[in-house]
C-alpha cells in the first residue's frame, strides 16, 4: 500500500459527512455556556489558534496565558475551510494533556450577547469543540476564560495520524479559505510575533518550508 493510498484510507474511514449544528442547537450551547456568567463582569475568552491572528472582535485587553490540562495540536479534521470531504485538512483544536501558551481576551460585559453569537457561528458551526470555563494563569494573575476544546467524541477527531502522514495532509489540503499550509504557517507566525514559543509548531514550520524549497 502507497502512502497515498493510506491517506485515502484514512479519509474514508474519518466520517466525511460535514454535519452543521442547528440554530436552535448552537443557541443552546451558548446559553448553557453563559449561564455561568453572571451577566455584569467583563468576559474572558481563551484563543491558541486563529483567535490570535483574526480574533475578529472587540476587546478591552488581552494577555499572554498559559493553559494547563491542554495542548495545542492538528486534531480537527477541516472538510469546509481548509480542505474538502473528500480531502480533508487539519486545524488546530485544544487536546488534553500537556499545556498551551495562547491568549486570553477580555471582553466589555455589554458586548458579551452580540460577541459571544459571533463567536459560536465561527467556533461552534458543527459541535466538533466544548466550550468549557479554564483557568488560565496570567502574569496580572489566573483569569477564567471560555475555551473551546476538542469533543473527542465527535467524528471530526484526528487521532492516530503518524507524522508523515500529518505532513502530507497539511502539504496537500486546500479549502474554500485557503491552503492548509498557509493556515499553519499564519498561526505559526502569529505566535511568533506574540512571543508565543511552541516547539513542534515550528519544528512543523521548519520541515514545511524546506520540503516546499525541495519541490520548488
Amino acid at each position: 500500500m502507497t502512502a497515498s493510498d493510506s491517506l485515502e484510507s484514512l479519509f474514508a474511514s474519518s466520517g466525511a459527512t460535514f454535519r452543521l449544528l442547528t440554530e436552535e442547537q448552537r443557541q443552546a450551547s451558548l446559553d448553557t455556556a453563559l449561564a455561568h456568567w453572571n451577566g455584569r463582569d467583563d468576559l474572558w475568552v481563551y484563543g491558541y489558534g486563529s483567535l490570535i491572528w483574526r480574533p475578529e472582535f472587540d476587546y478591552r485587553e488581552r494577555r499572554p496565558s498559559l493553559l494547563r490540562g491542554y495542548h495545542r495540536a492538528l486534531c480537527l479534521w477541516s472538510r469546509v475551510n481548509r480542505g474538502t470531504p473528500e480531502r480533508p485538512g487539519l486545524v488546530f483544536g485544544l487536546d488534553v494533556g500537556g499545556s498551551c501558551r495562547g491568549m486570553v481576551f477580555r471582553i466589555a460585559a455589554e458586548d458579551v450577547p452580540h460577541t459571544l453569537t459571533a463567536l459560536w457561528k465561527r467556533e461552534m458551526p458543527s459541535g466538533a469543540y466544548l466550550p468549557k470555563w479554564l483557568n488560565c494563569a496570567t502574569d496580572s494573575g489566573s483569569v477564567q476564560a471560555l475555551a473551546f476544546v476538542m469533543d473527542r467524541n465527535q467524528d471530526a477527531y484526528v487521532r492516530g495520524l503518524t507524522h508523515d502522514q500529518l505532513v502530507e495532509i497539511v502539504r496537500q489540503a486546500h479549502g474554500s479559505y485557503g491552503s492548509c499550509t498557509e493556515y499553519v504557517l499564519e498561526t505559526a507566525q502569529a505566535l511568533e510575533e506574540a512571543g508565543i514559543y511552541d516547539r513542534k509548531l515550528e519544528s512543523l514550520v521548519r520541515e514545511l518550508k524546506a520540503l516546499s524549497r525541495t519541490a520548488g
